[in-house]
Order: C-alpha cells, then structure tokens, then sequence
C-alpha cells in the first residue's frame, strides 16, 4: 500500500554539477537561497570570501525551522557571530557542500519541513 504521493509540491534541486544547480529544471549559475515554501532569491556572493553578517541576516528574516548553509566544493562553517540573527530566532543552521545541501533540502522539503537552502555556487574552476 502506498502512503505518500510520487511528487512533492515544493520547489526541488533537480541536479547540480560545478558551476551550477538546478531547481526544478532551471538551471541556475549564481549562489542562491531557496525555500520550502515557494521563495528564490539570488544570494549575492560568488566565493565563501564574499560573506559576512549580512548574508545571513538576510537569511533570519524568512520563516524556516532550519537553514542549511552549502558552503561550496567543500564544507567551511561561517563565523559564529555571523550566525547571531539566525540563533536568536531559533533558527537552526547546518553547513556541509553544496552538492551534501542540495540532497539534504530535497529530503526535508519533501517531508513537509519549513526549510531553506542558502547556497554558495562558485565559479567552476578548469
């Protein structure tokens, strides 16, 4: 007996590589922040150097139990300070690559979660 329906209604990150995800078939060639429920917004940086505070203060202002940080190629975690907005609200983070975030949100959103993914897509290196 089935339980659960074969597709989800939220948006979902249907592939990714270097240089570049995409979600719902688009394909998206800049750092991004999605949600669960329904919001996209470029997320202006092109390199885990470009970040401070106010990227994730940005990220506070959404409503979401939990944000999953892609730090790019490889897993780096931002200052804690950086993090303060987020925390304040009760907001949980979890960092891990970005391709480990692209499948961690897809599994969440899918379970029904109030989840965002704020995700860094760095410039693919030759």
């Amino acid at each position: 007996m089935k339980l659960q329906p074969d597709q989800s209604d939220v948006q979902s990150i249907s592939g990714y590589g270097p240089g570049w995800i995409a979600v719902d078939g688009e394909r998206i060639d800049n750092s991004v922040v999605i949600s669960s429920a329904g919001l996209r917004f470029d997320w202006q940086c092109r390199a885990f150097e470009d970040l401070d505070a106010s990227h994730f203060s940005r990220l506070a202002a959404i409503d979401a139990e939990l944000v999953i940080f892609g730090s790019g190629e490889r897993i780096r975690f931002p200052t804690p300070a950086w993090l303060a907005p987020l925390i304040a609200k009760r907001i949980g983070v979890e960092t891990m690559d970005t391709r480990a975030a692209c499948r961690t949100y897809n599994i969440l959103s899918g379970e029904g979660r109030k989840v965002v993914a704020a995700l860094l897509v760095e410039i693919a290196t030759p």
